[in-house]
């Protein structure tokens, strides 16, 4: 008995671990799906950058207990969870990707920055361009800031040596 209690906290443990590590986390149904589409998914988010697990509910509720995320009624039935590391955008995105696809897949709730997030939440969220994206598009718009400033003083200098 005492083996069981402790391979039970164990594996709350190692959850807990997960979500702390975890820059986003998000719960899903995915009752109904076939094998072949549950695979396709953790591929989907495997190419993302994610990992998805399916922890018993007991589990992962105690987990989220102890991390203080007040997200318990997410996991009821079957739930499975998409962990990323890195990119608070990409399991989210991935998800709805696949929703798009196969209805049988519902997000439920999830955990981005240590913050829960609402379903309706996590679909603004998925709705935004990556992280890559973002620092792409800022740096484009930088660099035309600076390119207009380059010009303008060049054209002041040339100016300056023409009344010269």
């Amino acid at each position: 008995m005492k083996e069981i209690i402790l391979q039970k906290q164990n594996e709350v443990n190692s959850t807990v671990e997960k979500m702390k590590n975890s820059s986003a986390f998000i719960a899903f149904k995915y009752q109904g799906l076939t094998v072949e589409s549950f695979m396709k998914l953790r591929r989907d988010l495997r190419a993302k950058g994610c990992s998805c697990e399916v922890i018993k509910n007991n589990i992962t509720t105690r987990a989220a207990k102890e991390c203080g995320y007040d997200i318990a009624d997410a996991f009821v039935g079957p739930v499975a969870i998409a962990f990323s590391n890195e990119d608070v955008v990409a399991p989210a995105k991935a998800l709805f990707d696949f929703v798009k696809e196969n209805d049988k897949v519902e997000v439920v709730k999830g955990v981005v920055d240590g913050e829960v997030y609402s379903f309706e939440q996590l679909k603004t969220l998925s709705a935004l361009p990556s992280y890559e994206t973002l620092l792409t598009q800022l740096a484009a718009g930088m660099l035309g800031t600076v390119r207009n400033l380059a010009v303008g003083l060049n054209l002041y200098c040339e100016k300056l040596e023409e009344n010269a």
